[in-house]
């Protein structure tokens, strides 16, 4: 082996370690319009499955208030980034599955379920919120650069395969297994939805209600309601999630009172016109 080799070799080696030492960071090899075309796809294919995710496209109404509380976080909050990026659409899907999920790109989905679970608009809202800010956060497309990075950067340097940029295309919606989040991605969605409601009228705290009933629907039925399986296995539900609300309202020195801001009234009668 020539010393053009060896020199060689030992450069891949070394940007293939540095590569995986940026990943393990959180790094994200995926362009900001590159989540936007994997969220167009998705949403695509999603709207191909009616029997799977039954979308509510009869109701302007019921979208429309769902889209509206999105829209109003996006417009009210500074520290959204790529509101002038990403489209940030919401859809309702006619489904009794207690669960929300986000697409990168901020194509978001609210099962009728969860809608009917909750009590009042600002609850609603800090689930709105904790999805966008999984947009934000990038995290689907960080896991993807976790799962392919390595592979992706070797098909580059030695250009040995072009093509593997389509076949994530192809594979992503597989299952949506790329939508299971980690403990630390939904604890930074957490924190970033108490961050973007806190400059709105909604109570900046408000996803604790949904956790504090989802606990407290379990110690009632003794075990995990069966509308609760698809959202538990794609938000891992840590039982100190109520508590760091709590934790991250002093540390933000956000002083909000827990009865205001709620909005219980107006998201009765909304809950009345749910099919």
């Amino acid at each position: 082996m020539n010393n053009y080799k060896k020199l060689y070799i030992i450069f891949v080696t070394l940007i293939l370690f540095t590569i995986s030492i940026i990943y393990s960071c959180g790094a994200n090899i995926f362009s900001l319009d590159d989540d936007v075309k994997f969220g167009q796809d998705i949403d695509r294919e999603i709207k191909s499955r009616p029997y799977e995710y039954p979308l509510l496209t009869n109701r302007p109404d019921i979208t429309g208030y769902v889209s509206n509380i999105g829209k109003y976080i996006i417009n009210n909050s500074p520290k959204i980034q790529y509101k002038n990026i990403f489209p940030y659409e919401f859809q309702v899907i006619n489904d009794t599955i207690i669960n929300a999920f986000c697409t990168p790109g901020g194509y978001i989905y609210v099962y009728k379920g969860l809608m009917k679970f909750v009590d009042n608009e600002a609850t609603l809202a800090g689930v709105l919120a904790h999805e966008i800010a999984h947009a934000e956060k990038r995290h689907m497309t960080q896991r993807l650069t976790s799962y392919y990075g390595v592979s992706i950067i070797t098909s580059i340097i030695l250009g040995n395969n072009p093509s593997t940029l389509a076949e994530i295309m192809a594979n992503l919606f597989v299952g949506i297994g790329f939508l299971a989040n980690s403990r630390s991605d939904e604890k930074e969605a957490d924190d970033y939805s108490i961050r973007y409601l806190a400059t709105t009228k909604y109570y900046p705290g408000a996803i604790k209600f949904f956790f504090q009933k989802i606990f407290d629907e379990q110690k009632r039925k003794g075990q995990v309601p069966g509308a609760l399986d698809r959202l538990l296995s794609t938000h891992p539900l840590a039982s100190d999630r109520v508590e760091n609300v709590d934790i991250q309202l002093k540390e933000l020195k956000i002083k909000a009172d827990s009865t205001k801001g709620l909005f219980f009234e107006e998201y009765q009668a909304f809950k009345n016109k749910l099919p």
